[in-house]
C-alpha cells in the first residue's frame, strides 16, 4: 500500500475498533502502555542511532536525556495514576433535585491524530500518545519529513507489539492529507503559521485540536541573582539540542552593567562543555535550509551593529557538519531578524534593562510566549513578573525543566498554542467528561408537579424556586 492508502486503511480499522470497544479497561490501557515502554527500552540504541542519522549529528547522550528519560517517566507516571484519573467524579445536585445524583465519567474520544516535528522526534511523537492511550484512545502518528529514519524504525518495532487498531506510526504520510482527516482529536506541534493551517483544515471536520506552537520565550535575570549561577543554568538549557527547542530561552534580559560579567561567565562555562564547534556533544542543525537561515540571522545582527560573540574557541560554524557554535548577541535591536522570529538555534540575544516595568512592557507588547523564565530569589520581583505577564508556563530560577514534570500540564496560550498534555490534564484533554444524571423517584414526582396544565401550583412552586435560587 502507498502511505496514503495505509493511512486510510488504518484509520478505518481504528475508527471501527473505537466504536465497537469504546471503553478499553484500565488494565488494557496499562498493558498497552507497558508494551510501548518495553519496546522503547529494548531499542534505545537503535532509536538514538536513527535520531543521530536524521539530525546529521546528535549525541546518543543528548537523545537519552532529552527524549528517552522523560518519555519513560511519562509512561510510568501515567500507569501509576491511571486508575485514579479514570474514577467517576461526583458532582453536587441542586436542592430542587434532592435524592438524584450527578457524576462525570471520562469517555475516550476515539481516534487521535498526532502530527510531530523533527526537533524532539521521539518525545513529541509519543508524549501525546501516552496521554491519549491512557485516556483509552487509539492513535496514528505522522512524523516530520526530517525524521523518517526514526519514523521507519518506530513503525518496524511498534507494529509487532501493539495492534494497529491501538497505535500506528506511518512513514511518508502527507501533512495536508493527514490534517484533513476526520479525527476525533488532533495534536499538532510546530510553528504558529503551520498551526493556523492545521486548525483551518481541522475545522472542516469539527475536529478539536491541541496546538503546541512555541514562540520567543523571554528570560530575565534579576539584580539580586548571582550572575554566574544564572549563566550556568540558562546556557545549559539554551544550547541543548543546539537551541532547536520550542521552550528554549529565546532572549535574555540582564541588569544594566552586568552584561560583561554574564558574557565572561558564559564563555568560561560553555567553553568547558564544548571545546569547539566540531564537538560531538554539540547537536547539528537539522538541515541546510535551517543552517543557512541561522547563519544569515547572525550576519544580519552583525551588519546592524550587534556584538556577536562566539562562546567557543575557533570557528563560528562548520558548514560541512551543519554545526553553529553557541553565540551571544549583545544589544540587539528590534529591526534585527534575531528579535523578530523564534530563533530555534544556538544564538542567544542579550538585552539590558534599568526598570522591571520596561521589561514587562516589552514582553507584553509581543505575542504570548510558550514559556517565561526568571532568575530571582526576591518574592516581590517574582510576583511582579508573574502577575504582570501571560505565558504558557513559568519557570523560576531555571528554564525548560517545567516540561520534565510529569504531573504538570504542558501547553501554550494565544499564539504559542492551545490545550495541553502530561498528567491528569493530558488525560482530560483526550477525554470527554461525560455527564451522567440519575433521577430519583421522589425528585421525579416533585418535578412532574411542574408539568402542564400550568396553574396556581406551578406558580407557587416556581416562585419558591426563584426565591430559594434552586
Amino acid at each position: 500500500m502507498t502511505p496514503s492508502e495505509r493511512l486510510q486503511a488504518t484509520y478505518k480499522k481504528q475508527y471501527e475498533a473505537s466504536r465497537k470497544h469504546a471503553y478499553p479497561s484500565i488494565q488494557e490501557r496499562k498493558d498497552n502502555l507497558e508494551k510501548l515502554a518495553q519496546v522503547i527500552d529494548a531499542n534505545r540504541d537503535r532509536i538514538c542511532d536513527a535520531i543521530d542519522k536524521d539530525f546529521g549529528g546528535r549525541s546518543h547522550n543528548e537523545s537519552t536525556l532529552l527524549e528517552l528519560v522523560p518519555l519513560m517517566g511519562n509512561i510510568a507516571d501515567a500507569k501509576k495514576r491511571l486508575k485514579k484519573w479514570s474514577k467517576p467524579q461526583r458532582r453536587h445536585v441542586g436542592l430542587a433535585f434532592k435524592g438524584a445524583s450527578n457524576k462525570l465519567i471520562p469517555q475516550p474520544k476515539g481516534v487521535i491524530g498526532v502530527v510531530t516535528p523533527w526537533n524532539y522526534p521521539l518525545l513529541l511523537a509519543l508524549g501525546p500518545v501516552v496521554s491519549a492511550m491512557a485516556a483509552g484512545n487509539r492513535c496514528i502518528v505522522k512524523q516530520a519529513a526530517n525524521s523518517q529514519n526514526l519514523c521507519r524504525l518506530l513503525d518496524e518495532i511498534i507494529s509487532p507489539v501493539l495492534d494497529e487498531t491501538v497505535l500506528a506510526v506511518i512513514p511518508g504520510t502527507s501533512a495536508r492529507k493527514f490534517s484533513s482527516m476526520p479525527w476525533d482529536h488532533m495534536v499538532f506541534t510546530g510553528s504558529a503559521a503551520t498551526g493556523k493551517v492545521v486548525m483551518e483544515a481541522a475545522s472542516k471536520n469539527l475536529t478539536p485540536v491541541t496546538l503546541e506552537l512555541g514562540g520567543k520565550s523571554p528570560t530575565i535575570i534579576a539584580p539580586d541573582f548571582d550572575i554566574r549561577t544564572a549563566a550556568e543554568r540558562v546556557t545549559f538549557t539554551k544550547f541543548l539540542n543546539a537551541g532547536q527547542t520550542c521552550v528554549a530561552p529565546d532572549y535574555l534580559f540582564v541588569p544594566e552593567g552586568k552584561v560583561e560579567e554574564f558574557v565572561k561567565h558564559a564563555k568560561d562555562i560553555v567553553g568547558s562543555r564544548y571545546d569547539s564547534v566540531n564537538n560531538n556533544d554539540l547537536t547539528a542543525i537539522i538541515d541546510e535550509a535551517a543552517f543557512n537561515r541561522l547563519t544569515a540571522t547572525l550576519a544580519d545582527a552583525k551588519e546592524k551593529g550587534a556584538e556577536c560573540i562566539n562562546l567557543l574557541s575557533g570557528d563560528d560554524s562548520n558548514t560541512e557538519g551543519q554545526k553553529i557554535a553557541p553565540h551571544v548577541v549583545v544589544n540587539p535591536t528590534d529591526d534585527m531578524i534575531i528579535m523578530q522570529d523564534e530563533i530555534f538555534g544556538p544564538l542567544f540575544p542579550i538585552k539590558t534593562y534599568k526598570s522591571l516595568d520596561d521589561v514587562v512592557e516589552y514582553i507584553n507588547e509581543r505575542e504570548r510566549p510558550l514559556a517565561l523564565y526568571m532568575f530571582s530569589n526576591d518574592k516581590k520581583f517574582q510576583d511582579k513578573v508573574f502577575y504582570s505577564t501571560l505565558s504558557g508556563a513559568v519557570c523560576i530560577n531555571d528554564s525548560m525543566f517545567h516540561v520534565a514534570q510529569h504531573d504538570m500540564p504542558f501547553g501554550g496560550v494565544g499564539n504559542s498554542g492551545m490545550g495541553h498534555y502530561h498528567g491528569i490534564e493530558g488525560f482530560i484533554e483526550f477525554s470527554k467528561l461525560r455527564p451522567v444524571f440519575k433521577q430519583s423517584t421522589m425528585t421525579s414526582k416533585i418535578i412532574l408537579m411542574l408539568a402542564p396544565p400550568y396553574g396556581p401550583l406551578f406558580k407557587n412552586v416556581t416562585n419558591l424556586m426563584l426565591k430559594l435560587r434552586l
